[in-house]
């Protein structure tokens, strides 16, 4: 009897169990997660995460000559022409981890679905403008393996020589741009363009264009046809139609967040970028500049001391320390090194600023180059004063007050005409101004056109004094965790170093 009490207690609880399994795993499923994600939206990661990071103002706009800071720690960099890998690994990241990775995830979920030929053309659109972001900063890179560590498991990425990469960036420009349909699916998704066709065709010819012009150094035959390829389609010529990110208080500048919070008292305006704007009557320094007069600490750099007159702004010279910086803000009449003048935070580094990266000024200065090349045909004079107005007219668009009423335009270009025998140093000198506050590209253009003519940072730092740093070198990171890779670029590319040159600058 006892022994079937306990049969049947045992059944009792088998029984129970199973019961309590019973829709176990339904109950275990999160019925509102995702299952999967629309691709465009993936894009749209790729794209927002394109906004430059802010150390791009410690080492490309540095060494450009548009902002420069006297302190050290953390902010060396372009300042004493040093080699700062924590700084110079950061758009590295930023562009391989989100960037190039979602617009890779786009490609290969896209290539094989006829009705999303839109998103997959443009996203190899905006693969291809990272990746001279990433080549044009670096050298040789990861390329045809990037992105690829979540889909395919590639964790050790092997580096292309960029000659290579810009022969597959022009190919992929070029037939991604061409198959870009209007009468296919329109992805209005899409958060630089709402999927608009004919913006994104101009996108696509104006990088080619930038592509093009890149290699005039090194390949003038290969960029005269590819020049000739980009004008033979639309080009951004017009502000809306600008590559531009936009930014919001859940969504911050990177720039502007930097400066205005943790060093918004260690950048300042170089004397050569003010000096210039300032020598010119440029209007667009009263739509940049800010100086706090007579301040003698960051503290005191409060809105009441705030001068945006141009005729008070005073650059900060380079090659200087946190102590000589003194002696030479006394020199030229100063309070102290505080009073120099700085991009103003209020305006166009504000928090919510918007990051220009392709512009129509960009575009239309590259095409009045082509234009004087013989590469293009089209008056180079009439291009380069549209090309001047753009900008100019750009500057309203990162805030009210920095906007530029249409008759300093015309007073300025009257008072600073095209001259032909200057030809490429006024045009390549107006897109080192066109680009302010875009690092990589002021520097990748200022490397291929030599313009606008600087003298090199005098602080002592780079093994080869009296140059300019060429390149940025590569990431800890990838030193410890991908040396075998990285070694073959080195040894391809020269010492990873900040004087070795890119292929295009040899």
């Amino acid at each position: 009897m006892k022994k079937n009490f306990r049969y049947t207690l045992l059944l009792l609880s088998m029984l129970a169990m199973a019961a309590c399994d019973e829709g176990f795993d339904d109950l275990n499923i999160n019925k509102t997660a995702a299952t999967s994600v629309n691709p465009v939206f993936s894009l749209n990661n790729s794209v927002i995460n394109a906004s430059f990071v802010a150390t791009t103002v410690q080492y490309e706009i540095g060494i450009v000559q548009q902002m420069i800071s006297p302190n050290s720690g953390v902010l060396t960099g372009a300042n004493f022409n040093q080699d700062n890998r924590d700084a110079t690994q950061a758009s590295w990241q930023r562009y391989y981890r989100s960037t190039i990775r979602f617009a890779v995830d786009v490609i290969l979920a896209t290539k094989d679905q006829p009705t999303r030929s839109n998103l997959y053309n443009m996203a190899r659109i905006w693969k291809a403008h990272a990746m001279m972001v990433m080549t044009d900063t670096y050298g040789d890179v990861p390329y045809t393996e990037a992105g690829k560590g979540y889909t395919d498991q590639v964790l050790l990425p092997k580096y292309d020589s960029q000659q290579s990469i810009y022969t597959d960036i022009i190919k992929e420009l070029t037939e991604a741009t061409a198959a870009l349909d209007a009468g296919k699916t329109i992805e209005t998704a899409d958060v630089l363009y709402g999927g608009n066709i004919t913006q994104w065709k101009k996108l696509g010819n104006s990088l080619l264009l930038r592509a093009g012009m890149r290699l005039v150094k090194v390949d003038a035959a290969l960029a005269q046809s590819t020049v000739a390829k980009a004008v033979q389609g639309a080009l951004i010529d017009a502000n809306a139609d600008n590559c531009v990110i936009r930014h919001d208080p859940n969504y911050v500048n990177g720039i502007g967040q930097m400066l205005n919070s943790t060093e918004a008292n260690n950048f300042y305006l170089a004397k050569p970028f003010a000096d210039h704007l300032k020598n010119t009557s440029d209007p667009r320094l009263g739509a940049i500049a800010v100086r706090y007069v007579g301040v003698k600490s960051g503290s005191e750099q409060t809105p009441a001391k705030a001068n945006i007159d141009p005729a008070v702004q005073v650059g900060m010279p380079l090659g200087l320390d946190n102590s000589t910086a003194v002696a030479q803000a006394t020199k030229d009449g100063l309070a102290s090194f505080y009073d120099y003048s700085q991009v103003d935070r209020t305006r166009m580094v504000k928090n919510t600023a918007p990051m220009f990266l392709v512009t129509a000024a960009q575009t239309q200065l590259l095409l009045a180059e082509a234009i004087q090349r013989g590469w293009a045909t089209g008056n180079v004079g009439q291009t380069f004063q549209k090309a001047v107005r753009l900008h100019m007219e750009q500057c309203a668009l990162y805030d009210a007050k920095s906007a530029i009423a249409s008759s300093a335009i015309d007073a300025y270009l009257t008072a600073n005409p095209f001259d032909a025998s200057k030809a490429l140093e006024q045009i390549n000198t107006q897109y080192w101004i066109a680009s302010f506050l875009n690092g990589p590209e002021a520097f990748a253009n200022f490397r291929r056109s030599g313009f606008p003519v600087l003298t090199p940072n005098p602080f002592p730092g780079k093994a080869i004094k009296g140059a300019f740093i060429r390149r940025l070198t590569y990431p800890n990171s990838e030193i410890s965790v991908n040396k075998a890779n990285v070694d073959q670029a080195v040894g391809r590319q020269g010492a990873d170093d900040l004087d070795s040159r890119v292929w295009w600058d040899k």
